[in-house]
This record gives C-alpha cells, structure tokens and sequence, in this order.
C-alpha cells in the first residue's frame, strides 16, 4: 500500500488514513481494514500537519492523545462480579452457620448454599458469555498461577462449584457420606471467600488509573459488597426467625463495610484529582452516586424500628440494587480513566514526586 501524506483536496479516501487514489492504491491484508471513529480526524485535519505536533510545556501529555486501551468488558463482567460476590459471601455464611449445630440454622444453610450454586452457574455463563467459547475457560485450568488473578478466579469459581454441589448432593446422607457433605461445606465456604474478594484484585491489578490507584481497597469493597447481596437476598426470601436474627447482623454489617469502602475509594482514587474524575463527572459518576445513595437507604429502612415483612424486603431490592449498580459504576469508570491522558501522567508525576520526597504509599 503507497499513498501521501498530504492528500490533494477532495481526492482519495477521507477515512483517517488519507489515501490520494490518484498516486497510490489500496491493497494487501490491510486495505479492508476502516480506521476506528475515534481516531479519523476531523474536517480539514489536513492543517493539522502544517507543523509538528508538540506537548504543552505547562501540561505535557503525549499531545493530548490516550496513552492507555480502553477496558472492552461489556456487560457480563460487571454482571459477573454481582453473582460472584453474591453465591461467595452466601457459601461463607453457610459454612460460618455449620459451626452452630444446634441453632436451628439448617434452613438458612440450605438457602445460602442453593443462592451459592445459583450464583456460581450463572456467573460461570457470564464469564464464558464474554470470553467467546467455553473453551477458553477450560484453557485457564490447564496452568495453576497464583501470580494470575485471572487464573486463580478460574480455580477458586471451579471449585466453588464443585463444593457446593457435593455439600448440596450430600446433605442429608449419614455416616461417611455426610461428613463428606459437611468437609464441602467448609471448603465451598473457604472457596466462597476468594471468589467474593479476588474480582476486586482482579480489577485492581491493571494499569487504568481509577482502578490502579485503588487497588488496596477494591477487594475489600467487593467483599463487603457481596455481604450486602447475600443479606439483600435472604431479606427477600422468606426467613425463619433464627435465620431472620443472623440475616440482620449480617446485613447491618455488610451495608456499612460496603459504605465505609466506597468512601476509602473515593479518598484512595482522589489522591490524584485527575484520576478520581470518573467517580464523580460523567455516566459513571453519575451510576456510582446512584449505588452511594441507594445503599444508604437501605441501611437507614433497616435501622427503622418495628421491623416488618415489607420493611425487610424494601432494604434487600435497595440492598441489591445498590451492589449492584457499584459494580457497573466501577467498569464504566475504567472508559473515561483510560480516553484521560492527563490522569495516567498525573498519577505517575505523583508517584515520582512521592518517591524523590521519600514518601510510601
């Protein structure tokens, strides 16, 4: 392919490779290929070139242009994070109920583990949904690497499920089998833990800047996320009065870590003004105020005195909800972080300065 770089007026393809049809041609592997909206110049871009392009010595970025890749995670991975959250913390808290022999938890361990294997199912299809074919999956489990969190999310959702379907399988056995059962109910718990928490590390371990300045806190926060979700879901299923006592606890303290986190990330992402923008301008903004808001009103219709059927169900649709939307706000803020020059070179700058002045993080 030959073309010029300083196309004739009105000749040749305007499609932000500025080819001169008149002197050159298209052809070999690329020519199908059409230039991303993003990156075709405007109108008469042609007068951009009638200098070289050059950085603000005030601000200097590479002229202005993104120097990161956007996330392409759709609406599976978000949505993954959710369920993942949602069937860990409930697994956990079905093990934590095992060690109460005689509190009459049976019902909310059989509810836990039912909403565990539920979760794991579906966000197993949400995670092959986005990788294309479920191979890929299976790919993942040839190699064990704790250094990956993308592949130690593949072990730790296998192995959730695994557990979960045993201890489910073997609950009412006896005997041999029905330790069996307990042993995997203890390990879907232990399984439960890690699949609540390592998408947070996951998100963390990247170099977009809200997520990267964030990365001590985000596991936290999805944890205690997922503590909403479980509590959110047994408040509107139907409890029993144990089951009721242990829910509410759970609830409460799940409702204000998650709160208590979201503000440890504002506070972590608003070291570097820059990079905590999409948490608060824009789409993403705008959904993780939402998820703040809703959270909170959750936990105050739980705090209201004479708690009723109808009361409880309102906090776990908040309660849910506002989970919910907090993860969709987090991979939305990755876009915005990422299109933002200023906020990877301002993040670094920081870094730098904090370094030359001795300061740790």
């Amino acid at each position: 392919m030959s073309g010029n770089l300083f196309p004739k007026e009105d000749a040749g393809i305007d499609d932000g490779r500025n080819i001169d049809l008149a002197i050159g041609t298209l052809s070999g592997e690329g020519a199908s290929q059409l230039a991303h909206p993003k990156t075709q110049p405007r109108q008469g871009s042609k007068a951009l070139w009638s200098r070289l392009p050059e950085s603000s010595k005030a601000d200097p970025t590479y002229y202005d242009w993104p120097m990161l890749k956007e996330p392409v995670w759709k609406w599976e991975i978000p949505l993954y994070y959710y369920l993942g959250g949602l069937a860990g913390t409930s697994l956990a808290l079905a093990a934590a109920a095992q060690l109460n022999r005689s509190g009459g938890l049976e019902d909310l361990i059989g509810q836990c583990r039912w909403i565990g294997i539920a979760g794991v199912t579906a966000g197993g299809m949400c995670l092959i949904r986005d990788l294309g074919r479920p191979s890929l999956f299976l790919n993942m489990l040839r190699v064990f690497r704790p250094t990956s969190p993308m592949n130690m999310g593949a072990w730790i959702l296998s192995g959730a499920g695994a557990t979960t379907f045993t201890a489910l399988a073997l609950s009412r056995a006896r005997g041999a089998l029905g330790s069996a059962g307990e042993c995997s109910g203890y390990l879907a718990g232990i399984f439960g833990m890690g699949l609540a928490s390592y998408t947070g590390v996951l998100v963390g371990n990247s170099v977009i800047p809200v997520w990267q300045e964030s990365r001590k806190v985000l596991p936290i926060l999805f944890a205690a996320s997922g503590v909403t979700s479980t509590a959110s879901m047994l408040e509107i299923l139907r409890e029993d009065r144990p089951s009721r006592r242990v829910t509410y606890i759970f609830g409460l303290g799940g409702r204000i870590a998650e709160l208590a986190a979201i503000k440890a990330m504002e506070r972590q992402a608003g070291a570097v003004s820059r990079v905590a923008r999409p948490l608060k301008k824009g789409k993403s903004g705008l959904i993780w105020r939402a998820a703040t808001i809703v959270t909170g009103a959750s936990l105050a219709m739980m705090l209201l005195p004479k708690q009723t059927r109808r009361k409880r169900v309102v906090s776990g649709i908040l309660g849910t909800a506002g989970s919910l939307m907090m993860r969709y706000a987090i991979n939305e803020a990755g876009t915005p972080s990422a299109q933002d020059p200023r906020a990877s070179f301002y993040q670094q700058r920081g870094r730098l300065a904090a370094k030359e002045t001795g300061t740790t993080e």
